[in-house]
């Protein structure tokens, strides 16, 4: 009989750059690792059951702690640089709202009506709502992105993606961790954790907490107020409570929650606006002299609960309950100024709840898999609060413009997905799966003009309806790989991945009648070749992929203008379906172990993104039209030194340096907001004193590049500002783990 796969850990993939194999750290302490020579056949879950990492023919990357700590991830965005094809970084105006592509497929937008292209999941929760997302990391057991459509396999149907933080787990030994950073602007973070059975180690009852406190001044400064800007101010926390009885039942409660209180970030001035001629740019990237509030904050909280059952050998069941929540209020000085030319007040509020359930099957045989049912209820919606004004016209109705924008968006979804894998052979193996998803979105919005700052006295009103859409679809999947060696194998996966459409809840139906009418839904075909190869005796891991993917009905927001009752122009938001795009690529990831003591990892990509149908007014302008946040080539080279001292401790150095072409950051396609191609440079030592202390010293961006993640064009009030990535920083980090 064959061996079987099936696993109670329901989870996802485990591997880390620049792997140092673990069998001499499981015997010696750990301290032996830096003598290994090969690397390490990691275990992992991906497809829900046991495999190894070379096994699994899926376009994947994954990292321990240990590697989040020498690649100094501190959130999700500092993965981008780490993953194939993937552009992460914080929305905007905002430090904890996410705006996440991978292979030039995301969404930029975070109003509520837009879902997200790259689903974000927090321990098998998947988060619907941007605000809050770029979690930070703290107490965690891995972070995995895969990259092309999901849905098969669990949670929410995600077109472009998903990334995965999976919290610690609970074991029966009582362990934990401090820590504390501290930095240059005053950087100073705390995290710290503990759990452990409760009454002891025979105890079915074990329980974890952790807490995580992040701290810095600003990056800049409000010229007009005096506060700082692009600071950082986050506190979170996560409980969990397990119940086990014996190894084949338990039920696990979990609690998190976040707090964001960081002021607005800093964007820079690109070009002087006409409109404000005592204001010209400034020269620091992330200083403003804005008139607006400094509130920026986000709250979110969730809580779920997992119950895992193993009837028998062959069955394993999973349930997850879980119930979520987030607010925002912030504050959007367009024109960075002290006059009121484009200020928007905004309040965001979101809450879903979801059911899954999940039935497991290895029998040993030649069949295994999963199948699952899952259902999601989740309203998203709020207030923004517009104020628009041109000083060179006359002043009237329709100048000052005082806009009010609310409603919200109920959307209820219903999947059912399977994904089989039968042995065709003892080297070639046939995957097949599907998705069958029954999504309901219904919208409400109230769009009005107002006479006031006050909002009280309406004269006009631009939308007004209340719509529900329905959106059916069936995405397959099949996929073959094959065992060419023990050490080598190769594989082809064609996909589907859908996105539903909706409303656009900034609608004026008025100005432009279309506008109150839903976008469609998008989709993505994507056929991808792969191999994954454990070459010279397991001292070189390299894993390439290949990809052709047909983008149909993309969904845009754009930033554009209509035209006022007076004949001036006025901000617009417009959300639409461009057509369709193909996007081909290449991917390769690799880890290096050429001595005991060096170890050598990072990754190349190519894409290339282009629409094939734009249709604007009847003309197709796909020629002049480009992707946004699609890179056409990037890639990352990590460099480790590491060595055992005579103390019992072990000692590691890193050098990293990771690069991206040109990137159009915005669907407005401004010169000056479009980002040339740059590299970052960055290091770290770490030492490690014994198994309980060790110190790290981190550098990021150490050439201070300036580099612009995205910006706002509003032509018709003269706004033309980017916003940038963080400056040279550097921290010093002391651990106790016990």
């Amino acid at each position: 009989m064959k061996r079987k796969y099936l696993s109670l850990a329901i989870a996802g993939m485990l591997v880390s750059p620049a792997a140092w194999a673990q069998d001499a750290a499981a015997t010696d302490g750990g301290d032996k690792a830096s003598e290994a020579k090969t690397l390490d056949s990691v275990k992992v879950t991906a497809r829900k059951r046991e495999e190894t990492l070379q096994e699994v023919p899926v376009a994947v990357t994954a990292f321990t702690p240990e590697s989040l700590e020498k690649l100094n991830v501190r959130d999700l965005g500092d993965l981008d640089a780490q993953v194939p094809n993937l552009t992460v970084y914080a929305a905007r105006g905002s430090t904890s709202t996410v705006t996440a592509y991978i292979r030039g497929v995301g969404q930029a937008d975070p109003l509520w009506g837009v879902d997200p292209g790259v689903g974000i999941y927090l321990d098998d929760v998947y988060i619907a709502r941007p605000q809050g997302a770029l979690l930070d990391v703290f107490d965690v057991e891995r972070i995995e992105v895969l990259r092309g459509p999901q849905g098969t396999l669990y949670g929410k149907n995600t077109i472009g993606g998903a990334i995965k933080y999976i919290s610690r787990g609970l074991p029966k030994e009582t362990t934990g961790f401090a820590s504390v950073t501290v930095g240059n602007y005053n950087q100073l973070d705390a995290k710290a954790a503990i759990g452990g059975s409760i009454g002891g180690p025979d105890s079915g009852l074990r329980a974890r907490v952790a807490v995580a406190s992040m701290n810095r001044d600003g990056f800049g400064e409000n010229l007009h107020t005096k506060q700082d800007v692009s600071d950082k101010e986050i506190n979170a926390a996560r409980v969990q409570l397990g119940a086990y009885a014996g190894d084949d039942f338990d039920v696990q409660f979990a609690l998190d929650w976040m707090d964001d209180q960081s002021g607005v970030r800093g964007a820079k001035m690109l070009k002087a606006n006409p409109l404000a001629p005592a204001y010209p740019p400034l020269d620091d990237r992330y200083d403003i002299r804005s008139g607006m509030k400094n509130i920026n904050d986000t709250t979110m909280k969730g809580g779920s609960m997992t119950v895992n059952w193993r009837p028998n050998e062959d069955w394993a069941f999973k349930y997850v309950i879980a119930k979520r929540e987030s607010d925002t209020e912030t504050n959007i000085d367009f024109d960075t100024t002290p006059l009121t030319l484009v200020d928007v007040r905004a309040f965001y509020h979101d809450s879903q709840v979801s059911n899954e359930i999940q039935a497991n099957y290895d029998g040993g045989g030649r069949a295994r898999g999963v199948i699952g049912v899952y259902a999601f209820n989740g309203d998203a919606g709020g207030q923004v609060l517009n104020h628009f004004y041109n000083p060179l016209l006359a002043t009237g109705l329709t100048n000052p413009l005082f806009g009010d924008t609310q409603g919200v968006v109920n959307t209820k979804s219903v999947a059912v997905y399977a994904d089989w894998t039968f042995d065709l052979t003892e080297r070639l193996k046939l995957d097949v799966g599907a998705r069958y998803t029954d999504e309901d979105k219904h919208a409400i919005a109230l769009n009005r003009f107002y006479t006031g700052l006050d909002y009280t006295t309406s004269w006009g009103t631009a939308a007004n309806f209340d719509k529900t859409v329905n959106f059916k679809n069936v995405s397959p999947k099949v996929s073959l790989d094959y065992q060419i060696t023990p050490d080598i194998m190769a594989y082809g996966l064609a996909s589907r991945g859908f996105k539903s459409g909706g409303y656009n809840i900034r609608a004026n139906t008025t100005a432009v009648p279309r506008s109150g009418e839903p976008f469609d839904d998008e989709s993505v075909d994507s056929y991808e070749i792969g191999t994954k190869m454990g070459l010279f005796d397991q001292k070189l891991f390299l894993n390439l992929a290949a990809f052709h993917n047909v983008y149909k009905d993309i969904q845009l927001s754009v930033f554009t203008s209509y035209t006022l009752p007076n004949g001036s122009q006025s901000f617009f938001g417009d959300f639409t379906n461009a057509g369709k795009g193909t996007v081909d690529g290449l991917e390769a990831e690799y880890q290096w172990l050429p001595s005991e003591h060096w170890a050598i990892s990072g990754n190349l990509a190519w894409l290339d993104a282009k629409y094939d149908e734009f249709m604007d007014r009847g003309v197709n302008v796909a020629k002049s039209q480009k992707f946004t946040n699609a890179p056409e080539f990037s890639g990352a080279l990590n460099v480790e030194w590491r060595t055992a001292l005579a103390t019992g401790g072990n000692l590691s150095a890193r050098v990293g340096y990771s690069y991206q072409s040109e990137v159009w950051p915005t669907t407005d396609l401004s010169p000056l907001i479009k980002q040339d191609g740059y590299g970052l440079l960055n290091a770290g030592v770490i030492w490690k004193l014994d198994d309980a202390w060790s110190f790290s010293l981190q550098g990021s961006n150490l050439t201070d590049e300036e580099y612009r993640t995205t910006g706002y064009n509003i032509g018709a009030y003269g706004v033309l500002t980017g916003f940038y990535g963080s400056p040279r920083q550097f921290s010093l980090t002391a651990r106790y783990d016990f």
